[in-house]
């Protein structure tokens, strides 16, 4: 009987501790890696980094001379050589370590046995990342970071940088337009589109940039960013008005650069090499980012003279892809639906668009039209987000990577209050002027009383 009670007296509180780290680790997986997680990890990576790189076959061969000092020193077995292991520096999210390739290895070679190393030292996910030549970075991801999204606490910024995402291996996606001129957005009802559309307005509103929208849905996703917006087009026709103009700003910024640089004024736009941000800070225009949303509601007709009017807006949105980024106009499309069978130039737009951007979509045509001509692998992985899942998509660039990304949640009135704390922030474009959309007049903070008082009486 003593010994019944010895071992209960032993096992609750060890039953205990057990289920409060299941718990931790299913509500709170930051603060379990923190306490348990990262030791725990700690201990299997330096404890097995020898055997687990051998059996990964990331081990060569010592030199001759090598062989020879342990052979002369301690006449042990020679034995291969794994790559030279740096300090390990722990994250709130996981921990990194560099590794110094030995000679005749190359990144290609750790990154395909990522998997292996996920397995061999417990963690959610490894990923390589090449530092320089002979040096690469494992990142190894404690736990899954896209699960309850927490952005960085530093983020790089700077002028059309905004963080928006969350990338699965703990690093921020920062959409940066300097580097990724133009970008295609795509998403299906309730995919996470729209929270994404409202973290890039809001990082943009802080910034000296002019936001220009085209929202064909009688302009029910950006009207509440209006006290931001130097220009709004709500409807087809709207739109029809715009892009000429914008076509205009966009031709008058060239010819200010070739007015700066000395070029000939009959010089070809084409051949321009330079763009706005060589231009001194005082002549400097501002940049013009366009964001376009539900672009199929562009391509759509229904009578000849539409079509004509669809061709004429496409071939300027096309305008703007191509010759946009040197004279500072930047386009950020987004849809539920974009495919060759929109109309015309649909597959040209999307080809100058060097961004993409793919939540849950409806159908794979969608996923490869936004992410085929990158990598099969990103369709797949675009095609199994789940609807649970919001905010949740796959990122990449005609460079060929990707990456998956999930957005955190941000509600429209946050985003509204940002666009109108910011709306001091609204540059001259005199061009835009007519299309700035007109902001109501907000409610009064008290109430008007309806009912005179009665006199004061002494």
């Amino acid at each position: 009987m003593s010994d019944l009670l010895t071992l209960l007296e032993v096992g609750a509180p060890v039953a205990a501790l057990g289920g409060g780290g299941a718990y931790l680790r299913a509500k709170h997986p930051a603060a379990f890696w923190c306490t348990a997680g990262l030791p725990l990890s700690t201990a299997r990576l330096l404890g097995t980094y020898g055997s687990t790189m051998e059996s990964c076959g990331l081990t060569v061969q010592p030199s001759r001379l090598r062989a020879l000092l342990v052979q002369a020193t301690t006449r042990r077995e020679v034995r291969p050589v794994p790559p030279r292991r740096g300090l390990i520096r722990p994250t709130s999210t996981g921990m990194r370590l560099r590794l110094r390739l030995a000679p005749g290895q190359e990144p290609a070679d750790v990154a395909a046995s990522a998997e292996r190393l996920r397995h061999a030292w417990g963690v959610h996910a490894v990923y390589v990342t090449e530092v320089k030549p002979g040096v690469v970075e494992l990142r190894l991801v404690g736990f899954d970071v896209l699960r309850k999204v927490r952005m960085p606490r530093k983020v790089e910024g700077g002028l059309l940088k905004v963080p928006v995402a969350l990338r699965e291996d703990a690093t921020a996606y920062v959409r940066d337009y300097r580097a990724v001129p133009h970008q295609l957005t795509l998403g299906a009802t309730l995919s996470g589109k729209s929270m994404f559309l409202r973290h890039l307005v809001a990082g943009l509103a802080r910034q000296p940039v002019a936001l220009v929208g085209i929202d064909c849905k009688r302009g029910v996703e950006l009207a509440p960013f209006a006290p931001r917006l130097s220009a709004l087009a709500t409807d087809p026709g709207q739109a029809a008005e715009l892009l000429p103009v914008l076509v205009r700003l966009m031709e008058d910024r060239y010819d200010l650069i070739k007015g700066r640089q000395g070029i000939a004024p009959d010089a070809p736009d084409e051949e321009i090499t330079s763009d706005i941000w060589g231009l001194p800070e005082s002549e400097r225009p501002v940049p013009v980012v366009v964001v376009v949303d539900e672009v199929a509601e562009l391509f759509m007709v229904a009578t000849r003279k539409d079509e004509e009017r669809r061709d004429e807006m496409v071939t300027q949105l096309i305008r703007l892809a191509q010759l946009g980024r040197a004279a500072g106009i930047y386009l950020e499309v987004c849809g539920q639906r974009f495919g060759a069978e929109l109309g015309k130039g649909a597959t040209m737009l999307r080809a100058q668009l060097t961004g993409r951007v793919c939540h849950r979509v409806n159908d794979e045509a969608s996923a490869k039209m936004a992410l085929g001509d990158i990598a099969p692998e990103a369709v797949i992985a675009a095609c199994g987000i789940a609807p649970e899942r919001p905010g949740l998509a796959v990122a990449g660039d005609t460079s060929g990577g990707w990456s998956r990304i999930r957005t955190p949640y941000l509600s429209l009135a946050d985003a509204a209050a940002v666009c109108t704390a910011s709306a001091d922030l609204v540059p001259d474009v005199p061009a835009l002027d007519r299309f700035r959309p007109v902001v109501p007049a907000g409610p009064c903070d008290s109430a008007i009383p309806l009912v005179k008082p009665l006199p004061a009486t002494g």
